[in-house]
């Protein structure tokens, strides 16, 4: 069997062997003492567990117990020669944890079961009556030949094998059938569980950072630990991790980290499997809490607690997963294509090239050339045949990272190296992640080596800081790509024409490196990168971008996704905040870089229109001039006389025309472009006469990435449409991510709302649009049979998170209205609670944008009272959001 290297002593305290024999013979019945034996067992394990008892002291106790009742089980039956009971998998491993299966397997000698399905029926019948959890298979020696040799699963479960009860040189024979010389060699073997491992950590995305990881199959989780283990078993036959330190494929610093992060997911599974009454590994939400509390953690003014925890664990599986790389491409290199010639070409003094990968010339040259920690990913970005680092290399990066101190980041030659890599035409990006994969990065910049492994608790940052702060610099890079220019059109021409691009990797780098240190990040992130451009040389000019990119970097999303950008004073005043054009350009990149790698659904044609519309309309102010902004009647008046030719040109009733217009306010000529407008009059003009709404939808055609689906309804204003609308809308499984609300003088309405599908994309199918279209006509035809909210289950992740309902209100005296923002957590019918709301309290809604974020929504409303006022009165203001809170925190 391969055992961890701590070494477990039987402990006569935790089960007593004698007094369980002598309890046995006394009662009439086996299945009662044993049954008794099993939980009070557990209980014991359970009582250590919330003492500190070692949890290898557990782990192994547990496996020690198990295997004196089964062979005091086996006792029970008698048994024909030639068989033998056999601990396999984790249990032959001497590992289990309180709701493991107890992996068996009955050996028999000959193929002829005959003489042993008696006994056997009765054994594992027995072994069910008592409780235990068995995983069990009855092979012969042929048998365990035969399909180890089919299948790697198999073979890798016989080699961690230990005899329970019978002979043990059945044991012994079975292990001779299957050596290497015969079986699965150690290229085979090597070869198979690597794919293995490759489909493994493909399941889950090829990341460590995981909101709810599988603390087993997750990268980085005790499977990646066993394949060290396997690997080094079946090639060195050794019994021990020990052993592989003794003959060099590991070394003792690297034992540490395995032994201590083993400890920890042992001490995880242990506290999952004691918390949900079963074999549970997936670390889900339900549970992150409560074992944060049950390790000690506590909540701090900067950190809750489960985020403490869940540092620490994403610290361990970064660590332990880079490990198992370092580890595994070492066996492939060293070991298995040892005798093969691989080119080699030298770099430079200290480095070269070998098959492929680069290598250090010398073990001294880091020692030598501590410089050589930053020039090997120079180089790396310069020359984009190299395909990785060597394990050797790899290691001695490890071994000799902690020379990265502060005398060294304050050394000349060390930053220049550092910004050269920022300034390559290369793959900045991965070698970024390859210095912080190995240690490096965290080492040189101390306040992102805060930031690793730190993650916020909830459902919108599903990575952690640094993980996304590296997904953000691979989107970036993702932009310099051809085929960008079909997904992020805007972005991959900007970048393009950025005078630094490196620039872009400090902020980036920067953008997100206050958070978990107390205060507003993008502050802090603004003095770290200003204190960074300083000591790297940067220009003051250049620095003072920087610093802007990082201290603003939110601020183009919350104007794009919370103000109304149809409005020509919020685009003067985003303007103004942007300076000039250049600081737009780059602000935008990093923006759609920020949005896409914080969460993959979060970026959707909706989102992708909006901060074209805000990049465009701003560039257009910036080259008008910060003096000189556009007027909102010079704003309406263009806006109809472009209308008004469209629809002359199309054979329009020009009175009608004008007619219709009159009742319109001048806010529906700013919410609109000339195009909608036209779309709109005509069809309103066309549908006069008819008693129901009308319901018109547009969608993004097949070739345009951008946008969501327009639905405009025209009808008669009645109370309670906007929440009947919403209901309707969710009972067709859509989203509502933009709301324009507008109302004639004769109390027709005009509203337009963007809607994407369940996937966050826009609705092309026509047969889909035109089920869109009946179903809304039939819903909101009579206002008395409006649908009801609709009330589905709400997501079991949503109900882990506390988010409470905050309701912030405050005046738009330009445009006089109130603009009333609201966050709460997400559910169904949310929107149409909230219209209801607003319908009781005498509110008028002139326009909503909407935005979900995770497990909360942050949605802003603007809105008049019936008589088209702002809400100015501080008693009404107080009502309506208590009634908000009131409502929107018990419903769901």
């Amino acid at each position: 069997m391969l055992l961890h290297h701590y070494a477990f002593t039987p402990d006569e305290t935790l089960f007593d062997v004698e007094a369980f024999r002598a309890e046995l013979t006394g009662s009439r019945s086996p299945i009662a003492p044993f049954k008794a034996a099993l939980a009070d067992l557990q209980t014991r394990l359970d009582a250590r567990f919330h003492a500190g008892t070692d949890i290898r002291d557990l782990v192994h106790g547990r496996a020690w117990c198990l295997d004196q009742l089964l062979a005091i089980a086996w006792q029970q039956h008698d048994w024909p020669e030639g068989i033998a009971l056999l601990a396999v998998g984790g249990y032959g491993r001497g590992e289990l944890h309180p709701h493991s299966d107890v992996d068996l397997l009955l050996l028999l000698e000959g193929d002829d079961d005959h003489p042993y399905r008696e006994p056997l029926s009765a054994f594992i019948t027995f072994l069910w009556d008592i409780g235990l959890e068995i995983g069990h298979s009855v092979r012969s020696l042929a048998d365990c030949e035969r399909e180890a040799a089919a299948d790697v699963t198999v073979i890798t479960n016989l080699i961690e094998s230990r005899t329970l009860a019978g002979p043990e040189s059945l044991r012994e024979a079975m292990q001779a059938r299957i050596a290497p010389e015969r079986l699965w060699p150690a290229d085979r073997f090597f070869e198979a569980k690597w794919q293995e491992q490759i489909k493994r950590h493909y399941r889950f995305n090829n990341s460590e950072y995981h909101l709810e990881p599988n603390i087993k199959s997750s990268p980085g989780g005790l499977r990646d630990i066993q394949m060290i283990g396997w690997v080094a078993k079946r090639h060195f036959g050794t019994q021990r991790y020990e052993d592989i330190v003794a003959i060099g494929f590991m070394n003792d610093a690297e034992l540490r980290i395995l032994s201590q992060g083993q400890a920890f997911l042992w001490q995880v599974r242990y506290a999952l499997h004691m918390l949900t009454g079963r074999a549970e590994d997936r670390l889900l939400f339900d549970h992150q809490r409560t074992i944060a509390e049950l390790f000690g953690y506590q909540d701090t003014p900067e950190r809750l607690a489960v985020e403490q925890f869940m540092k620490r664990y994403y610290r361990h599986v970064t660590a332990l997963a880079g490990l198992n790389d370092m580890l595994l491409q070492h066996f492939d290199e060293v070991i298995l294509r040892a005798g093969e010639a691989l080119e080699t070409v030298p770099l430079n003094e200290r480095f070269e090239i070998k098959g492929g990968y680069i290598q250090a010339r010398s073990r001294a040259v880091f020692r030598e050339h501590p410089s050589a920690l930053l020039e090997l990913f120079l180089l790396m970005a310069e020359h984009p045949e190299i395909e990785g680092v060597r394990a050797d290399t790899i290691r001695l990066i490890r071994d000799h990272r902690h020379l990265i101190d502060d005398r060294y980041r304050e050394e000349p030659r060390h930053q220049r190296l550092f910004m050269a890599l920022l300034r390559s035409s290369g793959n900045v990006a991965r070698q970024l992640r390859r210095m912080n994969r190995y240690g490096v990065l965290g080492k040189y910049l101390p306040a992102f080596g805060q930031a690793v492994g730190l993650m916020q608790h909830d459902l919108f940052h599903i990575y952690t800081v640094d993980a996304h702060t590296l997904r953000l610099l691979k989107c970036i890079h993702g932009f310099r790509k051809p085929e960008a220019r079909e997904s992020f059109p805007v972005a991959a021409s900007l970048i393009q024409q950025l005078p630094k691009l490196e620039l872009l990797w400090i902020a980036g780098l920067f953008h997100d490196i206050g958070k978990g240190r107390g205060g507003d990040h993008s502050q802090i992130g603004a003095r770290d990168v200003e204190a960074f451009a300083e000591r790297h040389g940067l220009s003051q000019r250049d620095t003072r971008l920087v610093a802007w990119l990082v201290e603003h970097h939110l601020l183009m999303s919350m104007v794009a996704q919370k103000r109304d950008i149809s409005d020509p004073d919020v685009i003067s005043e985003f303007a103004r905040a942007a300076g000039d054009e250049t600081r737009l350009d780059y602000l935008y990149v990093l923006t759609v870089a920020d949005i896409t790698a914080t969460n993959p659904t979060l970026w959707n044609g909706w989102r992708a229109s909006l901060l074209r519309q805000l990049h465009a309309e701003t560039k257009r102010a910036l080259r008008r001039g910060l003096e000189n902004p556009l007027e909102r009647d010079d704003s309406v008046r263009e806006t109809r006389d472009e209308a008004y030719s469209l629809l002359a040109t199309v054979g329009a009733d020009m009175t009608r025309v004008d007619r219709l217009w009159e009742s319109l306010g001048e806010d529906y000529f700013l919410q609109y472009a000339p195009s909608e407008i036209a779309w709109q009059t005509q069809g309103i003009l066309a549908h006069q006469g008819s008693e129901l709404p009308l319901v018109m939808i547009s969608a993004p055609t097949d070739d345009m990435a951008e946008g969501g689906t327009k639905v405009f309804i025209h009808t008669r204003s009645v109370e309670d449409l906007f929440a009947a609308t919403s209901a309707a809308m969710e009972q067709l499984g859509l989203s509502i991510h933009d709301a324009r609300i507008a109302t004639s003088s004769n109390d027709w309405t005009l509203n337009t709302f963007i809607v994407l599908d369940d996937h966050n994309r826009a609705i092309r199918d026509p047969a889909r649009v035109e089920e869109i279209r009946r179903h809304l006509v039939e819903e909101l035809d009579d206002p008395d049979d409006y649908p009801q909210i609709v009330t589905r289950h709400t997501p079991r992740q949503l109900k882990h998170f506390r988010v409470p309902t905050e309701v912030t209100i405050e005046q738009d005296p330009a445009n006089e209205r109130t603009l009333l923002e609201l966050t709460a957590p997400d559910r169904p019918g949310l929107l149409a609670r909230v219209g209801r709301i607003f319908m009781e309290q005498d509110i008028a809604l002139s326009a909503a944008k909407i935005a979900t974020l995770g497990m909360r929504v942050e949605d802003v409303f603007f809105i008049t009272d019936k008589a088209g006022r702002p809400l100015t009165d501080p008693e009404r203001q107080e009502r309506l959001r208590e009634r908000l809170i009131e409502v929107l925190d018990v419903s769901g």
